[in-house]
């Protein structure tokens, strides 16, 4: 998974190309690391994979959101550069699950209810998996 480290030397790479959008986004994305990591010591708790991912997931959402009100006030510069933040935001994430990887782990429990396969997937699956996909999936179990 990324680092902070690694995240630092990307940005570190976009100043020197003098690229904007990324330097701006992983500006963002330093500042949610070390704000995350700050409130996980404070509980006692170590930064994860799991804590990442929310972490892009995150800050994706609020890009989308940012697009749309561009796009809904005809600035289409600024909705073109928010494209391309969301793009390098995107390449840090991990591949999802597949529907079909999804299902075949959904056979192999014992307890196929949907309150066991959804604790089972946020347990193990955190960030690799989205949570949408495996409730429509289990649902699918119910029949």
């Amino acid at each position: 998974m990324i680092s902070i480290i690694d995240l630092k030397k990307a940005k570190m790479q976009a100043l020197k190309e003098h690229d904007a959008d990324k330097q701006s986004v992983l500006g963002v994305l330093i500042a949610g690391y070390q704000k995350t990591e700050i409130d996980k010591k404070v509980k006692g708790e170590e930064m994860t994979d799991a804590d990442m991912v929310s972490l892009l997931n995150k800050v994706l959402k609020e890009l989308e959101d940012e697009k749309k009100m561009y796009v809904d006030g005809n600035r289409l510069d600024e909705a073109a550069s928010i494209d391309k933040q969301m793009l390098i935001i995107k390449s840090y994430l991990p591949l999802m699950m597949s529907e079909e990887e999804i299902t075949k782990i959904i056979e192999g429990l014992s307890d196929k209810s949907i309150k066991s396969v959804m604790a089972e997937f946020k347990t193990k699956y955190a960030g690799k998996v989205d949570m949408g996909l495996v409730s429509k999936v289990a649902r699918s179990f119910q029949k």
